[in-house]
């Protein structure tokens, strides 16, 4: 081979390992993250989850664990085997994310409720003590009356821990 054709052959290796490097991609329209949007009837460039969206990995197939229900109905019971690890994680999680309003000792009296929002109710009173562990599930992931649902929140195995303690 020539020495003009090697050099030849040279450039045209190093033109198109130039031709690949090109910014075309990086150069184009595009939203960044929570900017806003004239596109979207809404303005927002992040679009919302579609409604019944499941995550891979994350179908369950066992209404009871998902809802607190069965046919329907608010169930009693746990989906799963309650053990001491089960409720020191309710604790734990019991303390992160509901202490601040149901108390330490779940009386109604934590810091939230002090700061002069509504207090919850007491769960030593006869009519929390008798409800369902499918009733407290479900408060807990949608919510009641003052209460946001925590349902996108807390994982549901964390809300069963938590029912559990």
């Amino acid at each position: 081979m020539s020495t003009g054709k090697v050099a030849r052959f040279a450039i045209l290796v190093a033109l198109l390992a130039t031709l690949g490097c090109r910014q075309k991609m990086a150069n184009q329209p595009r939203y960044d993250p929570l900017e806003t949007s004239d596109f979207f009837a809404d303005g927002m460039s992040a679009r919302p989850r579609v409604a019944g969206t499941v995550a891979r990995g994350e179908l369950s197939t066992d209404p009871f664990f998902d809802t607190g229900k069965i046919n329907n109905a608010l169930a009693d019971g746990y989906p799963f085997a309650v053990t001491r690890e089960v409720i020191d994680r309710g604790h734990q999680r019991y303390d992160i994310y509901c202490s601040q309003c149901h108390g330490r000792i779940g009386d109604g009296k934590g810091m939230i409720p002090a700061r002069g929002y509504r207090q919850p109710p007491s769960f030593h009173t006869q009519a929390v003590r008798t409800a369902t562990t499918g009733h407290i599930f479900d408060v807990m992931t949608n919510g009641f009356g003052a209460m946001p649902p925590y349902g996108t929140m807390i994982p549901t195995r964390d809300r069963w821990a938590i029912v559990a303690y």
